[in-house]
């Protein structure tokens, strides 16, 4: 079916929300997408987390994400971080074998469900786990450099809405 140019079809759920069209096929510039300068965002503060964080033989960027997820709670077993993560479970088990050589974690198998396997920090996991706020928090202010305060909540509600918008899409796609 379709679409107006600037509607999407209604939904089973009731009209879809108001689908503007701010791209268009044959005027079409990758330099121009979301995706891209979201992507190309998030490659530059990971570079700048990772000159700022990673000594030789510290943990890498992508390690260091689910070493504080694990710090803060947000996961106490492989499955959990993997899902925190948006990893899958091959993933993740192959970053635990680098966290775990390492010594910043180790895996204890639960005592009441076998399957289970948790996850625990060590004493220099959690030291090098408390560090990730302090070196977040100032590589994204640099990132913002010259953003006023407006700005920054105005950016952040944008965000949270394209987030919104691709939760409700992909909730969408589950549903077909």
């Amino acid at each position: 079916m379709q679409n107006d140019a600037n509607t999407a079809d209604a939904t089973p759920d009731g009209p879809a929300p108001e689908v503007r069209c701010f791209y268009r096929a044959e005027d079409y510039n990758a330099d121009e997408s979301i995706g891209y300068m979201m992507r190309r965002i998030m490659a530059a503060v990971a570079q700048s987390i990772e000159m700022q964080i990673c000594d030789p033989g510290s943990p890498t960027y992508p390690q260091w994400v689910p070493l504080y997820k694990i710090h803060t709670g947000k996961a106490t077993t492989v499955a959990e971080l993997a899902r925190e993560c948006l990893l899958d479970t091959g993933a993740m088990t192959r970053l635990l074998d680098r966290l775990e050589a390492k010594g910043l974690c180790r895996r204890v198998r639960s005592l009441e469900d076998r399957r289970v396997v948790h996850i625990e920090l060590t004493e220099e996991g959690r030291t090098a786990a408390r560090e990730v706020p302090h070196v977040l928090s100032r590589v994204q202010n640099e990132h913002l450099a010259g953003f006023s305060n407006e700005e920054w909540e105005q950016l952040k509600s944008y965000l949270r809405r394209i987030l919104d918008n691709a939760q409700a899409l992909a909730a969408r796609g589950e549903k077909k």
